[in-house]
């Protein structure tokens, strides 16, 4: 009898036994989770710092641009300035070139005034030739007839030298002051010419150095908006970064609370197991006090008194989906087809960008259901992925990230929880999308701006 009891019990303990392995293995799976968390919050930490630099990058970036810029304006008074001196010169070239022609008129009247002056000397100095030159005036002397005749003609005689000097003197500084003023006029004009030559060439350089601080300052600005284009992408992934940590949060949460109803199942399976157990051997031992006499009848009383441990079960099913005719059925394996259709595009290499996932193209109504068991990470509607949804998932202790883009609704929210082949959304056209289809990604770890984490969904669904 004390045999069978202590068997009994052994058998109560082994029953226990299964049911108190089984928080340990949760315990694990939430530990999994809180690594994962952790992961992620390292990860968001490194986006924040990547950010922070990237708009240091951009503030850098506007400053040299600005400071290229305010260069540019400067350059451009530069340019306004010398233009302004450039017509200067050409005012002062245009007038010096008009007095030029006013001096080409009076070199012509000083020409024939030396001309009419060489003929008069000329003539003089024939008449010097055929008279003997003094001799000329002595007879005009002598031919006085009387002294205040010669005083007249010495006087004239005087008159007619002196004015012979007057005409070679004034020949002499006629002719110095035409080349003095065709000298002045030629220097000045090449002055201009060259002052002119030097502001066009300041000019040019000034104009080169523009084209100069264009260039650069389009340079910046390409460089700018490749960097708020990559801070756009770093914001992107900081906020699918906290969703995802939100999403294991709520994971953690539902895993707490699967543990807590599970302790408090198995503490009510105990006590009742004890309770059982104490009630049995009570009335064994009741029944082999008052019937020692009857051992056949004990013995098949004890028996039939044995425990026989009953363990809970549960069974779960798959949520079923709208349209399931149209989707293709829950497989086995870890993650099943998101979508029917056909695989239009598959990962790789596509108008010179790497294409991080594989699009499922279909007509009609299509539903595409979650590829595993997961928490919506995000549902929101992107300019290029159009209408998405973001699943996380924890499989084995690893986190996995599938991406549902270009729908044309979405029927998750933020925090939902979701299981295998529970329907997420319609097959669309939104966003960045050229004809209705899927785009479906599939990442090993966390989603990230550059893909990193993508992996080839075909080597992971059903064909």
């Amino acid at each position: 009898m004390k045999k069978n009891i202590i068997a009994m019990n052994a058998s109560i303990m082994i029953g226990l036994g299964s049911i108190l392995a089984a928080p340990s293995v949760y315990a694990e799976s939430i530990s999994d989770l809180e690594k994962q968390k952790e992961s992620i919050q390292e990860k968001r930490s490194g986006v924040e710092s990547n950010i922070s630099d990237t708009e240091k990058k951009i503030d850098s970036l506007q400053d040299k641009q600005m400071t290229a810029e305010d260069q540019i304006a400067a350059i451009e008074a530069k340019i306004a300035e010398s233009a302004k001196k450039i017509d200067a010169k050409n005012a002062e070239i245009t007038q010096t070139k008009k007095e030029i022609e006013a001096l080409k008129e009076e070199i012509k009247v000083l020409k024939e005034r030396i001309a009419k002056r060489n003929e008069v000397l000329k003539e003089r100095a024939l008449s010097f030739q055929e008279t003997g030159g003094d001799v000329n005036y002595l007879e005009v002397l002598f031919g006085s007839s009387s002294f205040g005749d010669l005083v007249d003609r010495v006087g004239a005689v005087a008159t007619i030298a002196e004015a012979d000097r007057d005409i070679l003197k004034q020949h002499e500084l006629d002719k110095k002051d035409l080349e003095e003023k065709q000298k002045a006029v030629e220097t000045k004009l090449a002055s201009l010419e060259v002052a002119k030559a030097e502001l066009l060439e300041i000019q040019k350089q000034q104009k080169q150095q523009k084209q100069e601080k264009d260039a650069l300052v389009k340079k910046l600005k390409q460089q700018t908006e490749k960097h708020e284009h990559e801070k756009m992408g770093l914001e992107e992934e900081k906020a699918n970064l906290a969703a995802q940590e939100k999403a294991i949060k709520s994971a953690i949460s539902l895993e707490h609370q699967r543990l807590a109803e599970l302790e408090a199942a198995r503490k009510k399976a105990a006590a009742e197991a004890k309770k059982r157990a104490e009630q049995e051997a009570a009335q064994a031992a009741a029944q082999a006090a008052s019937q020692a006499s009857q051992a056949t009848e004990t013995k098949k009383q004890s028996t039939s008194s044995g425990y026989s441990a009953k363990s809970n079960s549960s069974s779960s099913s798959s949520p079923a989906s709208s349209n399931v005719s149209q989707a293709p059925a829950v497989s086995s394996g870890t993650f099943t087809r998101p979508s029917a259709g056909y695989v239009s595009s598959t990962m790789g290499e596509r108008w010179n960008k790497q294409h991080a996932g594989i699009d499922i193209a279909a007509s009609g109504t299509v539903p595409v259901v979650a590829a595993a068991d997961g928490v919506v990470s995000r549902s929101y509607f992107s300019s290029t992925y159009g209408n998405v949804v973001f699943v996380t998932h924890s499989i084995s202790g690893q986190q996995w990230t599938t991406v549902y883009a270009h729908l044309s609704s979405r029927q998750v929210g933020e925090g939902a929880v979701v299981a295998k082949g529970q329907q997420v959304g319609i097959m669309g056209n939104t966003g960045h999308s050229f004809g209705q289809h899927l785009h479906f990604e599939l990442h090993k770890g966390s989603w990230n701006y550059s893909k990193s984490n993508a992996v080839n969904p075909l080597n992971y669904i059903p064909n």
